[in-house]
């Protein structure tokens, strides 16, 4: 019987085969490298703090950008680089929301533009408030009804699935489309009940799209509390909402995604372990993704540090433009297919610094219940589910070049209550939670390594 932080895998239930003891003994030490001496999450405090949120094209995410490269060659990559992106660049400007009701009582409401939103020029725009609480039910108003009005689209976040992200496929569909379906029955601008599993009046930003040939009305988010109130005066009286805002897209410009590895001591097949370096422009995107960044990293300096002699090239890539645009992934995989480079796995965090769970898999059976049959290995860790058949957006270019992907899978219970607002700092994440999600990240990469 042997142990391994302290979990007797003989109360699991398992035996282990003499190789497997090997591997064991190596995740035992791969955790207390990490858990006792992690740099994660200090070098996250240092990103939160000292840098703070950073939009792509915005001086803030220029900084970042040196940072990542620093970081990296203080992990001990072999070779650092930075990867040209050309990115969108919106900003989000001055903006305001008021409304009013039919008794004359005026009210300022708590609001954010959504990402690539265009805004009101600086100019009020107003209209009275006409609220759907479904696509079904929008879809049934004729245009007529609609037309010089502000569609309020009041899908609440279902609090049922216990995998949050379910939640949030749902209504997400109301942020991306909202603009669109109103500009189509002549409304002037939409707003969003916050994609949120909060009960608390912070609004959730987070991206949307126009379609061509329609125009570009605003679209806004607003919390669940102001949400709920709103939803109560359009009950009884009639309201009308003005909207002034200075946000819109400005151009393209040139920035950076930034790259580290470590050479393959067998041959140049590349494993990727990434996250996305920007962040909205509210909060300093500690959970969205500072902690995948930090993790990536320390997934180079546990395999430095513990002398780990890799077969394949490890990389490390902090990717550019995530949240409006991902023009850093997209970038990643052109590269990647025009230059011949053959990766072998890639792995993302992108869903919160919390206490990992499982490693959802993207990939063929067989290579998904390889990695199924080391379960007896990760259980001691709390990693249970590997059931998932999803992975990031930043490695989705690889997995369609047929490159076998995952996403790691924190506990998902707050990532919503906060994500995408001024509430995700660095104080929401804790230390443990944080470096243990490195770990199991080190983890599977060491045995994709040995094993692929």
């Amino acid at each position: 019987m042997i142990k391994i932080v302290g979990i007797s895998l003989m109360l699991l239930g398992m035996t282990l085969s003499g190789q497997t003891q090997d591997d064991s003994i190596q995740f035992s030490k791969i955790s207390a490298e990490i858990l006792n001496h992690g740099k994660g999450y200090t070098e996250l405090h240092d990103l939160t703090k000292n840098i703070g949120n950073r939009l792509s094209g915005s001086e803030a995410y220029e900084k970042s950008v040196q940072w990542a490269a620093q970081k990296l060659r203080d992990a001990g990559a072999d070779k650092v680089w930075l990867q040209e992106v050309i990115i969108p660049v919106w900003e989000r400007g001055k903006e305001s929301l008021r409304i009013k009701t039919d008794t004359g009582k005026t009210k300022s409401l708590k609001m954010l533009s959504l990402g690539n939103s265009e805004g009101t020029g600086g100019k009020d725009v107003s209209g009275e408030i006409i609220m759907v609480k479904s696509l079904e039910e929008y879809d049934r108003l004729p245009a007529e009804k609609i037309k010089d009005k502000i569609i309020f689209f009041n899908h609440p976040f279902d609090q049922s699935p216990v995998q949050t992200f379910i939640a949030y496929r749902d209504a997400g569909a109301y942020r991306r489309t909202a603009a669109a379906l109103t500009a189509k029955k002549g409304g002037k601008f939409a707003i969003i009940r916050s994609l949120s599993s909060g009960q608390d009046d912070v609004p959730h930003t987070g991206n949307m799209k126009y379609e061509d040939n329609l125009e570009k009305v605003p679209a806004i988010c607003i919390g669940n509390t102001t949400a709920d109130e709103l939803e109560q005066l359009l009950k009884t009286q009639k309201v009308i909402a003005t909207l002034n805002s200075n946000c819109g897209m400005k151009g393209e410009k040139l920035s950076h995604s930034v790259i580290g590895e470590i050479t393959g001591k067998k041959d140049k097949d590349v494993i990727v372990v990434g996250g996305h370096l920007d962040s909205w422009d509210v909060g300093e995107g500690a959970h969205d993704d500072g902690a995948g960044i930090v993790q990536s990293i320390e997934v180079l300096r546990t395999f430095k540090k513990l002398g780990i002699q890799n077969n394949h090239t490890i990389r490390a890539v902090c990717f550019a433009n995530e949240e409006n645009g991902t023009k850093g992934g997209k970038q990643y995989g052109k590269t990647a297919k025009e230059t011949h480079e053959k990766h072998i796995f890639a792995i993302e965090s992108d869903a919160g610094g919390f206490s990992p769970r499982g490693i959802s898999l993207e990939m063929d059976d067989e290579k998904r219940k390889q990695i199924q049959s080391w379960i007896k290995l990760f259980l001691p860790y709390g990693i249970y589910n590997f059931e998932g058949k999803y992975s990031g957006s930043d490695i989705a270019p690889l997995h369609e070049m047929g490159v076998p992907t995952a996403e790691l899978v924190p506990d998902p219970q707050r990532y919503f209550d906060i994500h995408h607002t001024e509430e995700d700092t660095f104080e929401k994440v804790n230390r443990r939670e944080l470096l243990l999600g490195s770990a199991v990240m080190t983890q599977l990469i060491y045995m994709i390594d040995k094993n692929w």
